[in-house]
């Protein structure tokens, strides 16, 4: 792209961030300092707020960027991840979002530590929620930084790096200055501007094949390299056994793991009632599913009008597929239309990721506040508007935006490191991890009578430890191409996402730890937890 075209982007870049650094600014005068305040935007929000604000959350860069580039590369094989993430929602629906929001007050671990021993119980579910959600940062900064790198020409790594840093400053300040509220609302601009450009897009491919779906198919197949196998299954996940059973494990992370994210479970107690929670979904459900749809069509429209190679050359991930789409739809590369449409993509994509980063700093860093650091002190908040709390030099929330800060730093760090991967692959990875660590425990605590301390501790270490382990001694990090460090081989777990096993290791632990445990099961806390969990009764 010619200067001119490059600073059309930017604009729209700078425009977002101005509007998004306007509505926290404007918020953050507005809020009165309370951890009810600062965590759950004061349970204000409806349903259709909510919902808008859910959908803003979840259609993160992996969704945008990442699947509709897997799909590019890959055809079949790539849209596992677009049925998967839409299928979880069944069950959050079904099993998650009214009780959740019946039995915490803000983070995971207040539903756990509801008929347990919380300074043991709140130390290992914030743990795992950080460690979820710095994982799932890394897949926001590398889609960042791809975008930023395309917009530049593609060479320019240190612009790449300096985007990457930018992102993580952004998302400290939003998270830092405006709370729950400032992101909320972030959040509900960037999905009407996704669902907007998703349409857009999504119809410019349809109607470049005149309306008819099955040509699409047939010109992405024929310019994918792979002819007729492109549509059918096994491109990437077929073959031998380790492909196939890579192909099982992704699926159960994507499906299961949307129940143990901490941005989304945090999101249930921004509203008033279960009621409104559940509805919220709904809204959700109904956004997401038609974006995750559009992708499909974004996709393959990748591979038909751009084709394959030139995708792969951009980017060796296929991150870059769908703005790549865009300039092609627009008129192409110099055009003044590929380069509006261009920027307008690109700026809608950005606008994702900084959302998207903004609800994972915001849930996370109030586990280390809320969780950690309050339990640590032997003090939690009080009241009935959640006033902060945490005894020592600081309070909760001052706790909690330091903690956004260090977070930052973390997640910038790793994805400077783990730029080269697939962002909708490394989601994955953390949809595993909270699959394996936080889901399993969610689940015992909700519905297991004779569930204990040492059942729910064990849960959470039994399959955060194995995922975490099994990753870094995966394919992802050494021995192949497209590792961390491709250089190296000190692989020995053959899969890349540690699903299949780290899971039912996750569920099995809570069984043990239940069983081998001396401590008697609390009846008179189990039957008020379901109690409230099914009835709302004495919920904040």
């Amino acid at each position: 792209m010619n200067g001119d075209h490059q600073a059309l982007a930017l604009l729209l870049f700078s425009a977002f961030i101005a509007v998004t650094l306007g509505i926290t600014t404007w918020v953050s005068r507005n809020r009165h300092g309370s951890a009810e305040e600062f965590y759950a935007g004061g349970r204000l929000f409806s349903p259709m707020e909510n919902g808008f604000a859910i959908a803003g959350d979840y259609m993160s860069a992996a969704s945008f960027l990442g699947i509709s580039g897997l799909i590019a590369l890959y055809g079949y094989d790539g849209m596992l991840y677009s049925v998967g993430f839409l299928v979880a929602w069944l069950v959050v629906l079904l099993l998650v979002a009214e009780l959740v929001r019946n039995c915490g007050r803000f983070t995971l671990a207040d539903v756990v530590a509801a008929r347990m021993k919380e300074r043991p119980v709140r130390i290992a579910a914030g743990t795992s929620s950080v460690t979820v959600s710095v994982l799932y940062l890394v897949a926001q900064m590398v889609g960042a930084g791809s975008l930023v790198a395309l917009l530049l020409g593609g060479t320019s790594e240190a612009a790449r790096s300096w985007t990457v840093i930018g992102v993580g400053a952004l998302m400290v300040i939003y998270v830092s200055m405006g709370g729950m509220r400032a992101t909320t609302w972030i959040q509900i601009v960037k999905a009407v501007l996704l669902m907007a450009g998703a349409i857009a897009m999504t119809v410019l491919v349809l109607m470049r094949f005149h309306g008819d779906f099955n040509q699409l198919l047939d010109s992405a197949a024929a310019r994918s390299g792979h002819g007729k196998d492109f549509l059918a299954p096994g491109l990437r996940y077929g073959g031998d056994w380790t492909a196939r059973l890579d192909f099982i494990s992704l699926g159960l992370a994507l499906v299961l793991g949307t129940a143990g994210l901490p941005h989304i479970l945090s999101r249930f107690y921004t509203v008033p009632t279960a009621r409104a929670a559940r509805r919220s979904v709904v809204w959700s459900i109904g956004l997401i599913g038609s974006f995750y749809l559009m992708t499909i069509v974004l996709g393959f429209g990748a591979a038909a009008v751009v084709g394959a190679e030139e995708v792969r050359a951009s980017n060796a991930a296929g991150n870059t597929a769908v703005p790549l789409l865009a300039l092609d739809l627009g008129g192409g590369a110099g055009s003044t239309g590929g380069a509006v449409l261009f920027a307008i993509v690109a700026a809608v994509a950005f606008a994702t990721i900084l959302a998207v980063v903004a609800g994972i700093t915001l849930a996370s860093s109030a586990s280390v506040a809320h969780d950690l650091y309050a339990t640590l002190r032997r003090r939690r908040a009080d009241g009935p508007t959640g006033e902060e709390a945490g005894g020592g030099r600081y309070s909760e929330v001052a706790v909690a935006r330091i903690a956004a800060v260090c977070i930052g730093a973390v997640a910038i760090a790793l994805g400077l490191l783990a730029r080269d991967l697939n962002v909708a692959f490394l989601v994955g990875l953390a949809f595993a991890v909270a699959a394996s660590a936080n889901l399993p425990v969610l689940l015992y605590s909700l519905f297991w009578r004779n569930f204990t301390t040492r059942g729910a501790v064990w849960s959470v270490y039994g399959g955060l430890v194995p995922a975490v382990l099994l990753v870094l001694v995966s394919p992802v990090v050494s021995g192949s191409e497209r590792a961390l460090f491709p250089g190296v081989d000190f692989h020995v777990f053959p899969l890349e996402n540690p699903g299949l096993v780290s899971i039912p290791l996750g569920f099995l632990a809570g069984w043990i730890g239940t069983v081998v445990s001396s401590e008697p099961p609390d009846a008179a806390k189990h039957a008020e937890t379901e109690v409230r969990a099914l009835t709302g009764a004495g919920a904040v």
